[in-house]
């Protein structure tokens, strides 16, 4: 009778533990333009009208003749956003897909799904000069305590039970804090 107890207390420990939440570690809102200079420059305008921040561009690794696309040119822009920014911007960005997903957009670690067009997002209206463009959104998810395996000094190794966060465990996660549902 008093080791079923303990263990109960155990188990109960097991799932109050602080460092088994899940945390938003980063959002990125990637948009690709292909090969075209106009294109490439309304991607970033509309970014930076979504996100207020710098765009970054992001540029072909391979040359590809099919789409006149050759190594080094910019093919798309792209923007990370982190800390206490993620959850405003993803509760808009999720409104606009009207928090359905795919039970394929949930991986480990990630939940990914697109916009295909920025109008859907609330507070962005339709501009001329940018026309309609579509976006990925990536959210990554971790642990606490991920310090412990980056820090310079004394650092350690996280097992994977603490580093990998399940697709199941990004699913309750979204359901959770964003009502989002799985179909």
């Amino acid at each position: 009778m008093a080791e079923q107890k303990t263990q109960q207390v155990q188990r109960q420990k097991r799932k109050d533990n602080k460092m088994k939440e899940l945390v938003l570690d980063k959002l990125v809102i990637n948009i690709g333009s292909g090969g075209e200079e106009k294109t490439f420059a309304n991607a970033k305008s509309l970014l930076e009208l979504i996100t207020k921040r710098k765009p970054s561009p992001t540029f072909s690794k391979k040359r590809n003749p099919a789409f006149k696309i050759t190594k080094g040119q910019k093919v798309g822009a792209f923007v990370t956003v982190r800390g206490s920014e993620i959850e405003p911007l993803a509760k808009r960005l999720l409104d606009a897909v009207d928090n359905k997903l795919r039970e394929s957009a949930a991986t480990n670690n990630s939940l990914s799904f697109g916009i295909h067009e920025y109008i859907d997002i609330s507070g962005v209206k339709y501009d001329p000069k940018i026309g309609m463009l579509g976006m990925n959104i990536n959210l990554s998810f971790k642990r606490k305590g991920e310090r412990v395996a980056l820090r310079k000094r004394k650092a350690s190794v996280i097992p994977d039970r603490h580093r990998i966060v399940t697709r199941e465990d990004v699913k309750k996660y979204m359901g959770e804090k964003f009502n989002v549902e799985f179909g």
